[in-house]
């Protein structure tokens, strides 16, 4: 067909399927628009699909797979345990095509149309779907920009060696390695290096910076990478890699240059914008370094073309670009919202998980904040005993005089589910008394965030403490 013989008009088009995507899809259907999705690939983006539950399949196998000892200490009598990951392979092949198969249902019961192809932007307000032979051209209202990131790895490594892998390679892997490597920058190799370490690898972590977390978190995911047998070093420079019949990396740090020998090295890449693709570079686009700039609700520079999700500034987290893609599509129905990254939970899915909100100690006083902190371990906690899960601990960064909770970061069991209480209470501007006065379930794990506040004037209930000699 030549382009121009037909052009079919849509009011809403949303160019990509991954969480951002179906995400703003779904909730502009829901206000009432006309939507159609397209999608390149498989429903649900590279999240669904290749990085988010493959990896949280993993981690909770993993952790899963440590909880055999206290299990049977318990009583609960098991044969000899063996891993296969044969079939951890077609579990998870199995959840993804599940979850996949409900977003597309999810799609069809919201009456949103579902195009398969390339979509590439041709002018300020129309778009060409490429699919196989076949090309439509179309004349939209308004469009959401959904394509997500493209992964970047570290220039003059070889990634053709049977020995490399990239970070979604190792999630698939179909044997345990002897000794593994993982060099990265945020959460996913903490993931990756903490799992194949509970499933029996002699694992070495190269962070490029510190690990992005307050101090004393900081040190406690040291101190127990370093009880489940990971080699943490921070602040690392990779110099070369060679690769024969295995890996050596060279790499520098505060400690100097060294070597670490492994039979396998994982390459953590950076999701980085790629303006591109799907015709962006056609557009008169303004940026905000490599990233497409918006508004709070998604607009870009140019009237009816919306942008979400790794393309726009921020970090490239699907929690992200499912909010974006919900204020979005509101604004788009006329209704108003706003993205504020302000109190982004950080999670890393390693046993026990970390989960943060708020400001680190040192960012609160340099924003000029007299702080109070306090610290309270889960070996306190009665329900942590019970489960034999009394590692970690929780601190509180708060306002000297107000109480005002600037922070709220944990390392332990329950974290990722007890952060959502921090959120909601930083979001509501609350102080220590807005946490400490509701009645909390007993027993459970929620108890060591009511005393990780009550900590903050040294009333913890759990805590010993020295008695103070009398002065005579």
């Amino acid at each position: 067909m030549v382009v121009g013989e037909m052009v079919e008009k849509r009011d809403v088009m949303v160019i990509g399927g991954g969480p951002g995507g179906y995400h703003a899809a779904l909730r502009a259907a829901q206000l009432g628009q006309q939507v159609t999705l397209i999608e390149q690939g498989e429903i649900g983006g590279a999240c669904l699909n290749e990085g988010c539950i493959p990896s949280k399949i993993l981690t909770h196998f993993a952790s899963e797979f440590r909880k055999q000892g206290h299990l049977q200490k318990m009583g609960m009598v098991m044969g000899e345990t063996s891993i296969d990951l044969a079939r951890l392979k077609s579990y998870r092949e199995e959840k993804i095509q599940g979850l996949r198969a409900g977003v597309e249902g999810l799609l069809r019961s919201g009456g949103v149309e579902v195009m398969k192809g390339a979509a590439s932007f041709l002018s300020e307000n129309r778009i060409g779907i490429e699919n196989g032979h076949q090309f439509s051209l179309f004349e939209f209202k308004q469009a959401i920009v959904a394509i997500g990131g493209k992964m970047v790895y570290p220039s003059g490594i070889s990634m053709k060696s049977p020995f490399v892998l990239t970070e979604r390679e190792a999630l698939t892997m179909t044997e345990i390695p002897e000794e593994l490597i993982v060099s990265g920058h945020d959460y996913v190799a903490i993931e990756i290096a903490a799992a194949y370490a509970a499933l029996g690898s002699a694992v070495t972590l190269l962070m490029e910076g510190r690990l992005p977390f307050d101090q004393a978190i900081e040190r406690e995911m040291k101190r127990l990478l370093k009880k489940q047998k990971v080699s943490v070093n921070t602040e690392v420079t990779i110099l070369s890699v060679s690769h024969d019949g295995g890996v050596d990396v060279d790499y520098e740090s505060f400690a100097g240059t060294r070597q670490v020998h492994g039979t396998h090295l994982v390459l953590c890449g950076k999701s980085e914008a790629d303006l591109s693709r799907a015709g962006l570079d056609r557009l008169s686009l303004e940026c905000e370094g490599d990233k497409i700039k918006v508004d709070g609700e998604g607009r870009t520079s140019i009237p009816g073309v919306w942008a979400i999700g790794d393309v726009t500034p921020g970090p490239g987290l699907a929690i992200k670009a499912i909010k974006e893609g919900k204020v979005a599509a509101e604004a788009i129905a006329g209704k108003t919202g706003e993205m504020d990254l302000e109190w982004l939970p950080a999670i890393v899915h390693m046993d026990p998980p970390v989960a943060c909100a708020g400001w680190t100690e040192e960012e609160a006083k340099d924003r000029g904040y007299d702080v109070v902190c306090s610290e309270y371990p889960f070996r306190a906690n009665g329900f942590a005993t019970l489960k034999e899960e009394t590692d970690g601990m929780i601190k509180i960064v708060s306002e000297k005089g107000t109480s005002l909770i600037l922070g709220i970061h944990m390392i332990g069991p329950g974290a990722v589910e007890l952060i959502s209480t921090g959120v909601l209470g930083l979001e509501m501007a609350a102080r220590a008394e807005d946490f400490t006065f509701p009645l909390y379930p007993h027993p459970s794990s929620n108890e060591a965030l009511m005393e990780a506040l009550e900590e903050l004037t040294g009333h913890a209930v759990h805590l010993q403490r020295r008695k103070k000699k009398a002065v005579r």
